[in-house]
C-alpha cells in the first residue's frame, strides 16, 4: 500500500513538472562536435526523463542477469523449506492426535527437507512420536537435547518434568521444575510445580519466596495470589504453633489480613493467644469468625477454650454462640452437647432435635442416641437413633481429593495440590440408603420413637443341687444360672425352711400361674415318676 502511494505521488510530481514547463515555453540549443541542435524545452525535458528511465531499466536487466543463479537457488531453497515446515506442522498435528504412523511418516519427510540444527522443533516431533510408540527412553533423550539448547530449554524441561511425573520420580520432577522456574520465572507450570513441591516438603519459607509479592497481574491473579499467600502463612503458623506461639500468631494474623474469613488462620491465632493465657483476645477473634462463618471448629474451640472450666461454664459459652447466631445448626449442636455434659437432659434433647431439624446429619442423631443412653438407657430408643444416623448424610469435614482429615491441611496428601482442602460434606465410599434430610423426616423419626420399656427382672432357674458334706454339718449348695430377663407383674420368692433337707429346690413363684415358668411338673422330661405337689411335701428327682 505504501509503495502504491509513493508511486502515485511520483507520477503526480512528474506530471506537475511537465505542466509547469508547458506553461513556460522556451528554446534550447545544443552544440556538440560542431553540430547544433535546436529543440524546445519540453522536448529536452522528455529526452532527459527517457534517458534516465532507460539507464535504470538497463541496470535492472544487468542486475537480474548477474544475480540470477543465486536467486534461482534461493527460490528452490525457500520452496524446500516451505515444504519442510508444512510436513513438520502436519507431523505435530498427527502426534497431538495420537497418530503414530502419520507422525513417523511426516518426521521422515521433514528430516529430508529441514536440518535439525536449523529447526529444533524436529526434536519435539521425534520425541512426541517416540512417546506415542512407547519408546520413552528415546523421548527422554530428545527432551534432554532440547533442554541443552537455549532456544528450546523451557520446552525440553517441561517434557522431562512430565516424563518424571509419569514415572513417579518426584525428586527428579522437582529438580526439573525448579530449574525451569529459575531460568524462566514467567512460566506458570514451573512456578506452580516448584511451589507445590516446596509446600509438600513443608519448606514454607522457600514456598513464600517462590510465590513472590504478586504486585503485577490482573485483579483475578492478585486475588489468587493473596489466597495462596494466606494458605502458606497459615501452614507456617501451624508448624510453629507449639514451639513459637508468638511467631505463629503473627503469621496467622497476616493471613487473616489477606483473607479475613479464613477459618484455619483464625483458629491458629486464637490457639496462640490461648497458649499465652489471653482468653479475651482469643474469644474476640473466635466471635468475629463465628459471626462470619458459623464454622463447627470455631464453636468447638470457643466452648472448650479453657480445659479447667466446668460443664456449666461451657454451657454458658455455647449459649453465647447461639445468641450471636440464632437458629443455627452448629450453635444448637454446641448447646446440646454442653447441656448433656451438665446432665440437663431436657435442654440437651430440645437443642439436639432442633439441630436435626435444621441440619439432619449423622452427628445430630448420634447425639440424640447419647442423650438417650445417659438419661434412660433404653436400648430400643438408642437403636432407633442409631438407625437414623446410619441413614443420615455425613457431617461436613475437611475434604480433598476424596479423603477427609480431622484438621485443615495446606497440601493434599494425594495429589500434592496446594489449598485443596475444603469444608464440605464428604462423599461416602459405600452408597447406602441415605435419606434426603428434611424437617418432615426428622419429625417422623421423633414421632416413631419407641416408648420406654418396662423394667425387667431376672428369673433364676435351678440347674443343680449339690450336697456338700462337711465334718461338722451338711449344707446344701445351690448352683443357679441367670437367664434373659422376662417382664413380670409380681414376683414372690418361696419360703425357705430353717433346716434345708438334703435335696431342695429353688423356684420363683408368680401370682399369675399361666405366665409363671415352672420346672418340675410330672410331664417335665427332667422329672422321674412320682407325684409332685405345690406345697413341696413330696420330693422329685432331677437329672
Amino acid at each position: 500500500m505504501i509503495r502504491i502511494l509513493v508511486f502515485a505521488l511520483f507520477v503526480l510530481a512528474l506530471a506537475a513538472g511537465f505542466a509547469w514547463l508547458a506553461d513556460r515555453p522556451g528554446e534550447l540549443s545544443i552544440i556538440w562536435q560542431g553540430q547544433r541542435a535546436d529543440m524546445s524545452l519540453m522536448v529536452a525535458a522528455t529526452l532527459v526523463v527517457s534517458l534516465i528511465a532507460a539507464v535504470m531499466f538497463s541496470w535492472w536487466i544487468v542486475r537480474v542477469v548477474w544475480t540470477s543463479p543465486h536467486s534461482i537457488q534461493r527460490y528452490f531453497r525457500a520452496r524446500k523449506r516451505d515444504r519442510g515446515y508444512q510436513a513438520l506442522s502436519t507431523g505435530l498435528i498427527a502426534a497431538g492426535a495420537g497418530d503414530a504412523a502419520g507422525a513417523r511418516k511426516m518426521l521422515g519427510r521433514t528430516k529430508g527437507l529441514l536440518n535439525a540444527d536449523q529447526e529444533p522443533l524436529l526434536h519435539l516431533l521425534e520425541a512426541q512420536a517416540a512417546m506415542i510408540e512407547g519408546r520413552y527412553d528415546d523421548a527422554r533423550k530428545k527432551f534432554e537435547l532440547m533442554a541443552d539448547d537455549p532456544e528450546t530449554r523451557e520446552l525440553g524441561l517441561r517434557g522431562l518434568y512430565l516424563e518424571a511425573r509419569r514415572l513417579g520420580a518426584n525428586e527428579a520432577a522437582r529438580q526439573y521444575a525448579e530449574r525451569a522456574a529459575e531460568k524462566a520465572p514467567q512460566l506458570p507450570w514451573a512456578a506452580e510445580a516448584a511451589l507445590e513441591y516446596r509446600s509438600a516438603a513443608g519448606d514454607w519459607d522457600e514456598a513464600l519466596k517462590l510465590l513472590g509479592d504478586g504486585r503485577t497481574g490482573s485483579p483475578e491473579e492478585k486475588k489468587t495470589h493473596a489466597r495462596r499467600r494466606a494458605v502458606l502463612l497459615t501452614a507456617r503458623a501451624a508448624a510453629k504453633l507449639d514451639a513459637d506461639p508468638k511467631g505463629a500468631r503473627d503469621d496467622a494474623h497476616q493471613a487473616l489480613k489477606l483473607d479475613e474469613n479464613f477459618v484455619p488462620a483464625g483458629l491458629i491465632e486464637a490457639k496462640a493467644y490461648l497458649r499465652e493465657d489471653n482468653l479475651r483476645k482469643a474469644a474476640t477473634i473466635l466471635e468475629k469468625l463465628w459471626k462470619a462463618t458459623a464454622h463447627g471448629d470455631v464453636a468447638k474451640l470457643y466452648v472448650r477454650a479453657r480445659s479447667g472450666d466446668s460443664a456449666s461454664d461451657r454451657l454458658k459459652r455455647a449459649e453465647k454462640l447461639e445468641a450471636l447466631r440464632p437458629n443455627n445448626a452448629e450453635a444448637l449442636y454446641a448447646v446440646a452437647e454442653a447441656a448433656l455434659e451438665t446432665r440437663d437432659f431436657a435442654l440437651a434433647r430440645t437443642k439436639a432435635e432442633a439441630t436435626a431439624r435444621l441440619s439432619p446429619r449423622e452427628s445430630a442423631f448420634l447425639l440424640l442416641a447419647d442423650i438417650e443412653d445417659a438419661e434412660t438407657g433404653d436400648q430400643g430408643r438408642i437403636r432407633h437413633w442409631m438407625n437414623q444416623a446410619l441413614k443420615a448424610p455425613r457431617d461436613p469435614a475437611w475434604t480433598a481429593d476424596g479423603i477427609t482429615a480431622p484438621e485443615w491441611r495446606a497440601v493434599s496428601p494425594v495429589t500434592g495440590r496446594l489449598d485443596a482442602f475444603e469444608w464440605k460434606t464428604p462423599v461416602s465410599e459405600l452408597q447406602g440408603p441415605v435419606e434426603e434430610g428434611s424437617t418432615d423426616a426428622v419429625d417422623e423419626a421423633i414421632r416413631t420413637l419407641p416408648p420406654l420399656a418396662i423394667e425387667a427382672k431376672p428369673v433364676v432357674r435351678v440347674e443343680e443341687v449339690v450336697k456338700v458334706e462337711k465334718a461338722e454339718a451338711e449344707t446344701p449348695v445351690v448352683i443357679a444360672t441367670v437367664v434373659e430377663p422376662i417382664p413380670l407383674k409380681t414376683v414372690t420368692p418361696a419360703k425357705t425352711p430353717e433346716k434345708a433337707p438334703e435335696k431342695a429346690k429353688v423356684e420363683m413363684v408368680e401370682e399369675n400361674e399361666e405366665e409363671r415358668p415352672f420346672y418340675g411338673l410330672p410331664d417335665d422330661p427332667g422329672v422321674k415318676e412320682g407325684a409332685v405337689k405345690r406345697d413341696g411335701t413330696s420330693g422329685f428327682r432331677l437329672f
